[in-house]
C-alpha cells in the first residue's frame, strides 16, 4: 500500500510516496528521481524493494505534488533532501537517478550523515558541455519548467566544487552506468567512482533510464549491493 506523506522541509512542502512491508529486514530506502520525473517514476522499483524494507520516493521541489516555489538549484534540492533525511531520523540507503544522484552527493558532502549506502544511477563527474537547454514540451508537465531553465546551466557549466564534493561522499557508493546507450560518458562515471571514498562501478547496457528500461537487472544489482 502506498501512503502519501507531506513533509515541510526547508520552507516548502515536499510530497513523499511511502511503502512499508509488514516486516522490515533492512534500513529504509529513499529514492530521488532525475530531472522532470515525479516520485511515481520509481513505482516498479519501489514496489519490489518494499517487499522487505520501507521505501520513500520523493517528489523534489518543482516536481509532481511537491511545492513549485519557482526557485531551483542543485544546492536547494540538496538542502531539501538533507532536511527530509533529518526528519526521518533513521539510517537509510539512498538511490538517486541523474540529477537526483547529484543532489544526493551534494547533500552528503554538506553534512547529511544518516546514509548507510548510496546508489547513483547514470551519474558522473560533471564536465563542461555547453549544450543548448531543451525546448519546453507542449501540454501539462509533471515539473515546473523553471527547474530545467535554472538547473540545466549548472550541469552544462559545472561549478569548480564538484571534484571536492565527490571526495566528501563517504558512504559505500555503487555507480550504475547505462552503457553505450546512454549519453553519459563511461569515463565520467569512472572519474566519479575514483573520487568518492568507497566507490564501485557496475555498467548495465540500458541507456540513461536504467531502472525503467531494465528494472529486473537494476533491482538485482541494487539488492546485491544493499542487502548486506
Amino acid at each position: 500500500m502506498v501512503e502519501r506523506v507531506l513533509m515541510r522541509v526547508n520552507g516548502i512542502v515536499l510530497n513523499v510516496m511511502s511503502r512499508s512491508p509488514e516486516r522490515s529486514m533492512y534500513p529504509p530506502v529513499v529514492l530521488v528521481p532525475g530531472t522532470g520525473a515525479p516520485a511515481s517514476d520509481w513505482d516498479i522499483i519501489g514496489e519490489d524493494l518494499s517487499r522487505d524494507r520501507t521505501v520513500h520516493a520523493l517528489d523534489p521541489r518543482g516536481h509532481g505534488e511537491s511545492e513549485w516555489p519557482g526557485t531551483y538549484s542543485i544546492d536547494l534540492m540538496a538542502e531539501d533532501l538533507a532536511g527530509l533525511l533529518a526528519q526521518l531520523a533513521v539510517q537509510v540507503d539512498l538511490i538517486g537517478h541523474s540529477l537526483g544522484g547529484l543532489v544526493a552527493c551534494r547533500a552528503l558532502a554538506s553534512g547529511a550523515s544518516s546514509v548507510r549506502r548510496l546508489v547513483l544511477e547514470d551519474v558522473g563527474l560533471l564536465h563542461q558541455r555547453g549544450s543548448a537547454p531543451p525546448a519546453r514540451p507542449e501540454g501539462d508537465l509533471d515539473v515546473d519548467w523553471g527547474v530545467v531553465e535554472q538547473i540545466r546551466p549548472e550541469i552544462d557549466e559545472p561549478a569548480a566544487h564538484w571534484p571536492e564534493t565527490l571526495r566528501r561522499v563517504s558512504p559505500p557508493t555503487l555507480a550504475i552506468s547505462g552503457g553505450l546507450g546512454s549519453f553519459l560518458a563511461r569515463e565520467h562515471v569512472a572519474e566519479l567512482v575514483a573520487l568518492v571514498e568507497r566507490g564501485s562501478h557496475q555498467p548495465i547496457d540500458a541507456g540513461h533510464e536504467i531502472h525503467a528500461s531494465r528494472p529486473e537487472e537494476f533491482l538485482r544489482t541494487v539488492r546485491a549491493f544493499l542487502d548486506h
